[in-house]
């Protein structure tokens, strides 16, 4: 990698760093280029140069921070051998995730990343590729096995993280009735009996 090439990366990341502490402050509303380029001393020609727009920066730092969390919740399966603890370690590292990156999270729950998702939910899920593919390689493994039910990749795994992105969602937003490490505790058990296949025991 040329130095050029490493003094472009050097900004993307200092540009996104900075980013996320504005979002974290001043919801997306208040990420502006002004507001960027102050906490970050890029300058307006960089910050444009490298994300072309306010909207194309804040989709950047959406898609950081998305690839670092499904990096966790693959990592987190390595050396699960049962489909049912598989299920209680990605339950534990997304809300171990939750926990240790508040602001992070709340722009991965936000409205605004809703949106994208819903106006451009292909080419997002063609982006992190690589990072759902291990996912639905362990899942269809288990369907293989008889261990999982015979459904579809896609509501494996709205089954497995639907519940828990609603209780992140619920933590996240301040009301303070929901505790992390006790849904961390209890959603396994539900979620896994949403999937198991007949005959299937927990392990």
């Amino acid at each position: 990698m040329s130095r050029k090439q490493q003094r472009g990366e050097a900004t993307v990341e200092t540009v996104l760093d900075a980013a996320l502490r504005v979002y974290a402050q001043a919801g997306d509303q208040g990420l502006t280029v002004g507001a960027v380029t102050k906490a970050s001393g890029v300058s307006l020609g960089s910050l444009y140069h490298h994300f072309g727009s306010v909207d194309g920066l804040l989709n950047a730092l959406v898609m950081r921070w998305l690839e670092r969390l499904l990096g966790e919740l693959v990592k987190a399966l390595e050396g699960t051998r049962t489909a049912h603890t598989g299920i209680r370690a990605l339950v534990g590292a997304y809300f171990d995730f939750v926990q240790e990156q508040p602001d992070a999270a709340r722009l991965l729950h936000s409205a605004y990343a809703d949106r994208q998702g819903m106006a451009d939910g292909q080419r997002l899920r063609d982006a992190q590729e690589a990072r759902l593919s291990p996912l639905a390689q362990w899942a269809q493994r288990y369907v293989d096995a008889g261990e999982i039910a015979p459904l579809s990749g896609p509501l494996i795994e709205s089954l497995v993280l639907g519940p828990v992105t609603a209780v992140a969602r619920r933590w996240l937003s301040g009301v303070g009735d929901v505790d992390l490490d006790e849904a961390a505790v209890v959603l396994p058990d539900r979620i896994w009996r949403s999937v198991e296949s007949a005959g299937a025991e927990p392990k």
